[in-house]
């Protein structure tokens, strides 16, 4: 029979990221590791409040949307690990497996002034200095040693793909609030 844990069902808050998943238990005293989607991690490491929901693909040990209280999380060698108050021991630890982990966007660091988070981009609008509509942000690439914008644009009523370099050299502004990205790059680049 399927072990169930049982953890403190919560509310995915409205403005919740997931940020990373589960990828084991680690070590025999309920310390379970971390797969973050991104290469800067901090948003685990600020959050004391994780939400769970379970993985789409292997077996459920918990149903919607529960809460764990982290007591820590740090960065160990490429991966990061985390304790719980709810996590006691490597079988709890090993039924989160594959547990995808949301976070409150509110609880994110403050970054630094021309730093952004990835989802504060994506949808944003992208124009040249003209004006020329370039697309929407889809996603970005992290391409070694810059981020590459994905956008997303029509022609001709067909789906296309416009990729810009997000570095200073090519983007002049981000307006979060206006949901607008001015960049120094032509259409037919």
């Amino acid at each position: 029979m399927a072990m169930m844990l049982s953890l403190e069902s919560a509310e995915l808050p409205v403005d919740a990221i997931e940020v990373g998943r589960i990828a084991d238990a680690w070590g025999i005293k309920g310390w379970f590791k971390v797969l973050p989607h991104s290469a800067s991690p901090e948003a685990l490491f600020s959050s004391k409040r994780w939400f769970l929901q379970p993985s789409e693909r292997g077996a459920k040990t918990f149903a919607g949307t529960v809460l764990l209280k982290i007591i820590e999380a740090k960065e160990h060698s490429d991966s990061v690990v985390a304790t719980a108050q709810e996590v006691l021991d490597r079988n709890t630890a090993e039924l989160l497996k594959g547990a995808r982990i949301f976070v409150s966007r509110a609880s994110f660091p403050t970054p630094e002034a021309d730093e952004y988070y990835w989802v504060d981009l994506i949808g944003l609008d992208v124009v040249n200095r003209e004006g020329v509509a370039l697309g929407a942000v889809r996603e970005l690439l992290h391409t070694g040693p810059q981020t590459v914008l994905v956008l997303a644009y029509e022609e001709e009523g067909k789906a296309q793909e416009r990729m810009i370099p997000f570095v200073s050299a090519y983007i002049d502004t981000v307006d979060l609030a206006g949901r607008r990205i001015t960049a120094d790059w032509q259409p037919d680049y």
